[in-house]
């Protein structure tokens, strides 16, 4: 516990204070996010956040970095495959949405990266965390990732390990997505992810306790590092808390692609890594059902010519309705919890019922 307090704790330092720090850089620099215009009416005005910095996202993974890297030097003990594969993918993903800012700031493209090269940058980023994830065994035979789909632990169903580097990679892309899509108000993503980062910390420490090796038994985890995932879920939880403080509602920085891709990479890392690939579904509820909306509205026009929503995302068709944007954010952080909520009542409902 100690570890994982000191991970939270220097990530939110570094992130509330090393914030402002980079904001002046950008701000002295002219790095300030390129605003879609909003003279067509399908589109809400946002031009009062023209001139607000971007890239803010480098924050967020230099104090996780930061706390991470501290935790381990308490500990006196090197980072583990997991913490190791975990930052990779982050700071991976964190590079593919560098290029993408840059490329709106200083080309001024609102649209950024084109899509095509943005998609091969996360393909090939969660190609190599899939198949790096099922080497590094440890002394018990147990790699980062297994290659069984898995729920609230490994399922039945295993995969070749060809189809499990595929099945890695939709989550990479599908999260790391769909991250991007909900960063579209002032503190949203963040808050929501925030929240996803302190669940997993709490699945983490479980993990931990009741894994194979201290607790064996019927319900016991077979999971290869749960502590130290648990300690760097902590400092994401830190390092977001803390950035969320400049980047609530009026944003004085967004994180811009670099951090809603990296964001969104580890949370599917941290399902991956901790055998709790489905349950994502309800630990990321509010990014699933955001990006619901964008499928079903693409779906629908293409099928039938007519959209169900004034406006994909599902976040501006409520901002096109007339709510304040606070109160979407506010709301959506509500709808966040609550699928979060239920997502740990069913990994604690599934320890329970295991545990007989």
């Amino acid at each position: 516990m100690k570890l994982i307090v000191i991970s939270a704790g220097i990530a939110l330092i570094v992130s509330l204070l090393g914030t402002p720090w980079l904001m002046r850089i950008l701000n002295r620099r002219g790095y300030s996010q390129a605003i879609r215009e909003s003279g067509d009416l399908l589109f809400p005005d946002h031009e009062s956040k023209k001139g607000t910095p971007s890239m803010g996202g480098l924050a967020v993974i230099i104090a996780v970095l930061a706390g991470y890297g501290v935790a381990h030097v308490v500990r006196g003990t090197p980072p583990t495959a997991s913490g190791l594969l975990l930052l990779f993918l982050v700071v991976g993903l964190g590079a593919v949405g560098f290029i993408d800012d840059y490329i709106k700031i200083f080309k001024r493209r609102s649209m950024g990266l084109r899509a095509s090269a943005k998609f091969g940058g996360q393909v090939v980023i969660g190609i190599v965390f899939g198949v790096l994830s099922l080497n590094f065994s440890d002394d018990r035979g147990l790699t980062p990732a297994s290659r069984a789909v898995s729920f609230i632990r490994d399922t039945p169903l295993v995969l070749p390990a060809a189809a499990f580097v595929l099945w890695a990679l939709l989550l990479v892309v599908a999260t790391s997505n769909a991250v991007n899509l909900t960063d579209g108000l002032d503190g949203l993503a963040i808050g929501a992810a925030m929240m996803s980062f302190a669940a997993y910390t709490l699945i983490g420490v479980w993990q931990f306790g009741q894994g194979c090796a201290l607790s064996p038994g019927r319900s016991c985890y077979e999971v290869r590092d749960p502590l130290d995932l648990a300690i760097l879920a902590a400092g994401f939880t830190g390092a977001c808390f803390g950035f969320l403080w400049w980047n609530a509602p009026k944003a004085q920085i967004f994180m811009g692609d670099t951090g809603s891709l990296a964001i969104g990479g580890a949370i599917a890392g941290f399902a991956i890594l901790s055998r709790t690939e489905i349950l994502l579904l309800a630990l990321g509820g509010l990014f699933v059902i955001i990006t619901m909306s964008v499928i079903l509205q693409v779906g629908s026009f293409k099928l039938t010519g007519k959209r169900i929503f004034k406006m994909a995302p599902l976040q501006h068709h409520f901002e096109m309705l007339g709510w304040a944007e606070v109160t979407i954010v506010i709301r959506f952080w509500i709808i966040a919890g609550l699928c979060i909520g239920t997502g740990l009542a069913l990994f604690y409902y599934e320890w329970v019922r295991v545990r007989g």
